[in-house]
């Protein structure tokens, strides 16, 4: 083998952006959720 892996040389770039905006939208979402919740819960729907 000619050009093999070194642990931690790897750029993670983009996958720390994908995963950063993925756990923003996760927290939106869960947030939504409640905020849905509570306001069925207020009304009685």
């Amino acid at each position: 083998m000619a050009d093999e892996h070194k642990p931690g040389t790897m750029d993670i770039t983009e996958q720390e952006k994908t995963f950063a905006g993925f756990m923003t939208f996760t927290k939106w979402t869960v947030i939504g959720i409640i905020v849905l919740l509570v306001l069925l819960a207020i009304f009685r729907t």
